[in-house]
């Protein structure tokens, strides 16, 4: 119920008595003021005389009040080792497709590769399960669909031009500023889950030891609404969802593509290729081409960009 009398709050903009609270609610007056207490005890700064209670400001904390009409999937955690950990034991229970795991910092925080990711309070650490109508051999473009959602997330709340880099992370400026990790469940050919985990540097200071890592913040000069940019991102991911088998999920990813037409090396286990990157195929694999002229299709990797 505190989060029904929170959108209340947030819809009326105004000042609202007790009794017009409790009336709305179908509840009594003292459950109203045992709500406010909660939301309040939680970080929420409500206002509250004898002509009724107002919202003053919402804390800048990934709440599940923060994500109304799905606040009963969220599940918040104000530190812990990955939210991709606590994602998967979810939807290995059952957890519903959308159901949404958010920390405020992570001791153990994990990008592809088993590399660890700086992960101070400040960035957005998230971790979506989803449980999309897809064959396991496209599940990769929920890797592409999933980056640019972050991308055009950034570029429409804060006017910054974003860039994706082949399969999973987005730049700013050639710099990382958000990774996105998917993990996959199946059987046979049928998907059980997809998890789709978010780093983001929002209101986070990059020290000279990540010279290739930025933070919203420092581009922008400001902290950003982190509520308000995980909230696009989700719901971004999710809309993308539903178009996953559509070839314009592809082209919308090379138009945000900051990778295809440059020269990359990608390490795949022991080898590595090396060559052109010309363009992705139907199921998200970078097309590479080798200086002998051969073709390479590269399914998975890690890719660096190259300057030479």
């Amino acid at each position: 119920m505190r989060y029904e009398l929170l959108r209340l709050l947030r819809e009326k903009g105004d000042r609202v008595s007790g009794e017009a609270l409790s009336r709305e609610l179908g509840v009594s007056r003292v459950s109203v003021w045992k709500s406010v207490r909660e939301l309040s005890a939680a970080g929420y700064d409500i206002s509250a005389t004898s002509r009724g209670y107002f919202l003053v400001s919402s804390p800048d904390v990934l709440l599940p009040g923060e994500f109304p009409g799905w606040e009963d999937r969220v599940h918040h955690l104000d530190e812990v080792d990955s939210t991709m950990i606590v994602a998967r034991g979810l939807a290995r229970k059952g957890a519903v497709h959308g159901t949404l795991v958010t920390a405020e910092r992570q001791t153990g925080g994990r990008g592809r590769l088993e590399r660890s990711w700086f992960s101070p309070k400040g960035g957005i650490y998230m971790t979506l399960v989803t449980r999309p109508s897809v064959a396991a051999g496209m599940a990769p473009r929920i890797n592409l669909l999933s980056a640019v959602a972050v991308a055009s997330a950034v570029e429409s709340l804060h006017g910054i031009s974003a860039r994706v880099k082949w399969p999973n992370d987005v730049l700013v400026d050639g710099k990382k500023l958000c990774g996105i990790l998917a993990e996959m469940e199946a059987e046979m050919d049928a998907v059980r889950f997809v998890n789709i985990g978010v780093g983001l540097n929002a209101n986070v200071q990059i020290t000279d030891a990540f010279p290739d890592a930025v933070s919203l913040s420092q581009l922008l000069g400001h902290d950003v609404n982190r509520r308000l940019l995980a909230r696009e991102i989700v719901e971004s991911i999710l809309r993308r969802l539903q178009c996953v088998q559509s070839a314009d999920i592809l082209d919308e990813w090379r138009c945000y593509a900051h990778t295809l037409g440059r020269r990359v090396s990608i390490a795949t286990g022991n080898t590595a290729v090396e060559g052109l990157a010309i363009d992705i195929d139907d199921f998200g694999a970078l097309l590479v081409k080798r200086d002998d002229g051969t073709l390479m299709t590269v399914v998975a990797g890690d890719c660096t960009h190259r300057t030479d």
